[in-house]
């Protein structure tokens, strides 16, 4: 399997996963869906999302026109999709599609803005895990160098 497949069944730790099977893993649908792929998984520890920012996302026609710049919620909402996805290849199949609702965020820093042509890295680290609830520290970094950190909590709710 080359760097660009779709995982499968009984992959082995720190490989990728791609756009589709992220798409059976979690609920979100384009325009919202922010991460194209996550790359290095680590079950039950870690993982990086990958976010291709193209000028073509909806958010720029408004934010700002004049000099496009990606919302800092938006960069914590394409962490709170990594750390899904993460949640989902910890837990297994019998996860896949269920909500996941933040419960806060703290520490939030944006550094740089990420704009259009910028490859936002989304590098996810589970801090702790009680039942359904889960938290993680994260920090987006664009050509290596930190854009943005926080840290959250998220609820993974049962239907």
């Amino acid at each position: 399997m080359d760097a660009t497949s779709e995982k499968t069944e009984g992959t082995t730790e720190g490989t990728t996963i791609g756009i589709e099977r992220i798409m059976q893993m979690i609920p979100h649908r384009y325009p919202f869906l922010l991460v194209d792929r996550v790359v290095d998984v680590h079950k039950n520890e870690r993982c990086v999302g990958i976010k291709n920012v193209s000028m073509n996302e909806p958010f720029f026609q408004g934010h700002f026109p004049q000099r496009p710049v990606m919302p800092g919620v938006l960069i914590i909402e394409a962490m709170a999709q990594t750390a899904a996805v993460l949640v989902v290849e910890t837990l297994g199949p019998e996860s896949e599609g269920k909500l996941v609702y933040f419960m806060s965020v703290e520490g939030a820093r944006f550094r740089k803005p990420v704009m259009p042509g910028d490859r936002l890295e989304l590098h996810v680290f589970k801090e702790h895990s009680r039942r359904n609830v889960w938290k993680f520290r994260a920090e987006g970094r664009v050509d290596g160098k930190v854009v943005a950190e926080a840290t959250y909590a998220a609820m993974i709710l049962d239907d």
